[in-house]
């Protein structure tokens, strides 16, 4: 039987009007009912479920994290990693944002963790834009980089596609990307284009984005995409195309 697991965005849990809004709605994963249902589903399924949510912080209550979580098979929540890149961006005509007002930033990288399909490498949306971190996971034996994600429309259309891109061919690894879509509120949409990138760079598994449904006036559904990984295939490429210093 294949191994399976479930990817989802990141702050798949709400998306808010605002700074004091999103801070209301924060709850601890043992009082969230987002949570709690995602580790009864996996309970029921037997299925991993890897999600980004919120959650309060324990030294500032003015901020609260953004964290990606992995949702073991059994529903217990095993991995936890907090983002360390914070979106603040003022752009002429938008879009503008600064996580940091009501985020609170990482200060570590998880490492790669186990799962039935390989190991994972956890990071979160603004953080594709720091190559470093995806190297360092590289280097620690990761098969799968995760880049769940909430782009901005503007910054999605120009950069989505060639940073993940990027990442998966300096890596030469499979890198998967949930990503929120659509409009979320008079004031925030996401860009969409969740995708799976293999280690050679070819896009195997891709959903549509805010762009195609503007341009055909179709209503917001939820969709899900399905990808096979097989791990013969960076060990081919990496043997073929050896990136790292040999010793």
């Amino acid at each position: 039987m294949l191994s399976q697991a479930l990817f989802l965005p990141e702050a798949s849990d709400y998306i808010s009007h605002s700074p004091q809004e999103s801070l209301s709605l924060c709850k601890s994963v043992s009082e969230s009912p987002f949570v709690l249902g995602l580790q009864d589903e996996a309970r029921k399924h037997s299925l991993p479920i890897h999600v980004g949510i919120h959650e309060p912080s324990e030294t500032s209550s003015k901020k609260i994290k953004n964290t990606l979580v992995w949702i073991n098979e059994k529903g217990k929540i095993t991995q936890r990693y907090q983002k360390v890149h914070l979106f603040d961006m003022e752009i002429e005509g938008g879009p503008n944002m600064r996580e940091s007002d009501s985020i609170e930033a990482g200060n570590s990288i998880l490492p790669p963790f186990d799962t039935p399909f390989g190991k994972i490498g956890s990071m979160i949306c603004y953080d594709l834009r720091f190559p470093e971190i995806a190297l360092a996971l590289k280097r620690q034996k990761a098969d799968i980089l995760t880049y769940p994600s909430a782009f901005t429309p503007a910054t999605g259309v120009a950069h989505w596609h060639p940073l993940l891109r990027a990442r998966a061919i300096e890596t030469q690894t499979y890198v998967i990307a949930a990503a929120q879509v659509g409009a979320h509120n008079e004031k925030r949409s996401s860009y969409g284009h969740s995708i799976v990138i293999s280690p050679w760079g070819e896009i195997i598994a891709e959903l549509g984005g805010d762009d195609d449904k503007k341009e055909r006036g179709d209503a917001w559904e939820p969709e899900i995409t399905l990808a096979e990984i097989d791990f013969e295939s960076p060990k081919k490429i990496r043997s073929e195309m050896p990136l790292a210093r040999r010793t």
